[in-house]
């Protein structure tokens, strides 16, 4: 049978040049991987933008994993219940999840004892809120925006999209390695080169795509704010404070899995008439404005503040 590669005449180039032999094994590989997740880039889609996804796994798998991480996220952090805080994350994150249409999913909304502006979701619709990031959300609105958020990252299964495209990645590492350990019997060699692979692919596949993940979040989490009856506008407000706390410029995201707060700002901007569309104010004591909203929603918010006060985690808002 006729190979599709001549593999004596890359025995013969890595005698002769092991590096040059090494920097086409990498080349190949990474060819390799591009080629295959374009073919199964195909197998599932995003809710509301359409994007192809690469999916891996089951939604029972994924739902396992995220109720045995949110376990282990509860045995090691001072979760807080029937407070002011808690109860306004449950409000604000069972309207979300009403407009969500996951019915599937057992959604879950937490409250974390914790002064960092974050949070998070795992798979399956589990979501956790320190208590750091309603300091910082005055108003039901602007936590919507974050819950919203975190939603749209178990809607769009990202995690799973993550773990999916890691996985492909350490394939190609490992095609790569043993390619290079074929050509030139060094296997100092070959750890090089998957070293040099695993960050190539880092730089050229997963944190680009991971911020796309941010940004299709964040579009996803605006339409369902606004649905649910938040003003979206709220979100704005929100990344402009995130923005003024990171001292009023974003660091770069070159090598962040993050857009900066300057750059989310812009696209929640792009994003806002569609929102609208689905928005819809609500008078039943949540605060649906984008700056103090209906007086039980605020008090909530405010009392929430008083008392105290984004992986296993998917994101985290400040600067995640």
């Amino acid at each position: 049978m006729q190979s599709f590669v001549n593999t004596s005449d890359m025995n013969r180039d890595a005698d002769r040049n092991p590096h040059g032999a090494a920097r086409g094994v990498i080349r190949m590989a990474a060819l390799a991987l591009c080629v295959l997740l374009l073919g199964l880039a195909g197998c599932a889609k995003a809710p509301y933008t359409g994007r192809s996804q690469l999916i891996m796994y089951s939604e029972a798998d994924e739902t396992k994993m995220g109720l045995a991480a949110m376990q282990q996220v509860l045995k090691k952090e001072r979760e807080v219940t029937g407070t002011p805080e808690s109860a306004r994350v449950e409000r604000v994150g069972r309207r979300i999840a009403a407009v969500a249409e996951r019915p599937q999913y057992r959604w879950e909304f937490h409250t974390i004892e914790k002064d960092a502006v974050n949070a998070f979701c795992l798979p399956g619709g589990k979501v956790a809120v320190y208590t750091g990031l309603l300091d910082l959300a005055d108003t039901d609105a602007e936590l919507a925006a974050v819950v919203g958020h975190e939603v749209a990252h178990a809607l769009a299964r990202h995690s799973n999209e993550k773990m999916s495209r890691a996985r492909m990645v350490q394939v190609g590492q490992l095609a790569a390695m043993v390619g290079v350990a074929a050509a030139s019997g060094s296997s100092q060699a070959a750890q090089a080169v998957g070293d040099g692979y695993a960050g190539a692919m880092n730089m050229a596949v997963m944190l680009p795509n991971s911020r796309e993940m941010e940004y299709e979040a964040d579009h996803i989490g605006l339409l369902l704010m606004a649905k649910a009856g938040y003003d979206p506008h709220a979100a704005i407000e929100f990344w402009q404070k995130m923005l003024k706390q990171a001292g009023g410029k974003g660091k770069s995201d070159f090598m962040s899995t993050h857009p900066t707060e300057a750059k989310r700002i812009d696209a929640l901007r792009a994003m806002l008439p569609e929102a609208m569309r689905y928005y819809r104010p609500r008078d039943d004591g949540g605060s649906g404005g984008s700056s103090g909203g209906s007086a039980g929603g605020n008090a909530g918010g405010k009392a929430a503040g008083s008392a105290g006060t984004a992986g296993a985690g998917d994101t985290a808002p400040a600067g995640k």
